[in-house]
């Protein structure tokens, strides 16, 4: 698969993605501290979804413009606000003519002495970023692979912070590698904070990669998991991803309650057909 993430900005998962993302981050700066957002997979930062690929495949019509044209019951605004705000401004449809990546999420609602580290292998990709971002003295955005450069960039200066796993999935090992990556990252970084995103195409794979991940013995994990229905097949018969998934180690002890609250209400909105659900357990409980 030749993934492009410009077919899918704004999509299902990248609205639990990124509001989760938002939380995690507003968390940290409840202190004072710096810390540091360190993304393995960044993309191209920021994703016009008035371009040929978004109009092509407009998932972000089931996935943010829901949310937006949606009222949500005081508790849930109050947890989308931050991630609300990183949408930036809204054109007169009502919805943001860009789509902001991971990157930009954090470029938002990052503090002036935080830091970020941003890594894109793929050269296009990597200039899209780069003029995405602009100038910011707290960017630095290196052109290595993600996983190689997670292990150099461990344990960051500030002792504080998150990392974000988020790769295409395009190789069939590529579990496997996120497995790895937060095996070698923890004996490096034990208190850190990472996050990984997952697709979930058939359930008995991804049970394989959650028993993977439990008997790694890892800090607490909490399992994060949106479900909007089946969508309509393609001209090949292929249908539309429908499940999605974050493992967060090391959680905040805030998350859990907030993403009870938030994930229900998610789902039934950007269920397809009313057919939202959401999962949010513990795979290793806190110690």
């Amino acid at each position: 698969m030749n993934y492009r993430h410009a077919f899918h900005a704004g999509n299902f998962a990248d609205v639990v993605k990124h509001a989760i993302l938002a939380r995690i981050l507003e968390y940290l700066k409840r202190k004072d501290a710096p810390f540091r957002f360190i993304d393995t997979h960044a993309g191209a930062g920021r994703y016009d979804l008035t371009s040929p690929e978004a109009r092509r495949s407009p998932e972000w019509r089931d996935g943010v413009q829901r949310v937006l044209t949606a009222s949500p019951p005081p508790a849930v605004a109050a947890l989308l606000e931050p991630y609300l705000r990183a949408l930036g401004p809204l054109d007169a449809s009502g919805v943001p003519a860009f789509y902001p990546g991971s990157p930009a999420v954090a470029q938002t609602l990052m503090r002036a002495d935080d830091r970020i580290a941003l890594c894109e292998a793929h050269p296009e990709e990597r200039e899209k970023l780069v003029a995405a971002l602009g100038h910011d003295s707290r960017l630095s955005i290196v052109g290595t692979d993600g996983y190689v450069a997670l292990n150099a960039y461990l344990p960051p200066r500030e002792r504080r912070g998150l990392v974000l796993i988020d790769p295409p999935f395009e190789a069939p090992d590529e579990p496997k590698r996120v497995e790895e990556a937060l095996r070698r990252a923890l004996r490096k970084w034990p208190i850190g904070v990472f996050l990984a995103w997952r697709p979930i195409r058939e359930a008995a794979a991804d049970a394989h990669v959650l028993n993977n991940l439990a008997a790694l013995g890892l800090p607490a994990m909490l399992r994060i998991e949106i479900d909007v229905g089946p969508g309509p097949a393609g001209a090949q018969g292929q249908r539309p991803l429908s499940r999605a998934g974050l493992l967060v180690v090391n959680p905040p002890h805030t998350l859990i309650d907030e993403a009870r609250v938030l994930l229900p209400w998610l789902a039934g909105v950007m269920g397809r057909d009313g057919r939202g659900a959401s999962v949010c357990a513990w795979l290793t409980p806190p110690r």
